[in-house]
């Protein structure tokens, strides 16, 4: 009898828990599903190029600069060993001059005093009848160099405007593009509300 009570009990829970409506207390709701991050798929297109602009940088370079010209120098004297010889022959001239002069003892003496006073005469002489030579070297030529800064353009790349579905899109890019480039395109599905929001 216990038994058959019991079964009895279950099977009238079964069925009130089965009368109950949706969203009331004891009904069992399940669980929202959650968005799965799926990567985007992503292919290879072709765009049309509009323009092609080389893009420049400007950058300092050193660099010599160099200029020539002649420079004459002032003219330089020249020894002049004339003046020897007149000396030489001054005293010469002076010792026999003092030698026929002198007697005895003296004669000695007047020779010699003949030779000093005829050297200095005639170094003098030979002297005031010649002008001081002078010597004219040729033209040499000077360089001065300086340094100079110059102004180079160095090619960085390419500003390349181009043209995909109907928009316009501009970039930078290392090589000079044809009439096309290829693009990368990436499809991300949206929610109505972000599309509609645009």
């Amino acid at each position: 009898m216990k038994r058959f009570a019991l079964l009895a009990l279950a099977a009238a829970a079964a069925i009130t828990a089965q009368a109950q409506p949706y969203g009331r207390p004891g009904y069992a709701v399940a669980a929202p599903a959650q968005p799965v991050a799926v990567e985007s798929p992503t292919f290879v297109d072709r765009a049309r190029v509009e323009s092609v602009q080389p893009q420049y940088e400007v950058v300092q370079a050193p660099r010599q600069e160099c200029t020539s010209q002649l420079v004459q120098d002032a003219p330089q004297p020249v020894a002049s060993n004339n003046g020897v010889a007149g000396a030489v022959i001054g005293g010469v001239a002076g010792g026999i001059l003092g030698h026929q002069v002198g007697r005895g003892n003296g004669n000695t003496a007047a020779t010699a005093a003949g030779a000093i006073v005829g050297a200095i005469a005639g170094n003098s002489i030979q002297n005031s009848n010649q002008q001081q030579q002078y010597v004219q070297a040729p033209p040499r030529e000077v360089q001065n160099c300086r340094t100079v800064m110059d102004q180079q353009q160095h090619l960085v790349g390419y500003r390349v405007t181009y043209e995909y579905r109907g928009n316009q899109y501009t970039t930078v890019m290392h090589e000079q593009p044809g009439n096309s480039l290829p693009v990368r395109v990436s499809v991300t599905p949206l929610e109505e509300r972000e599309y509609h929001r645009r």
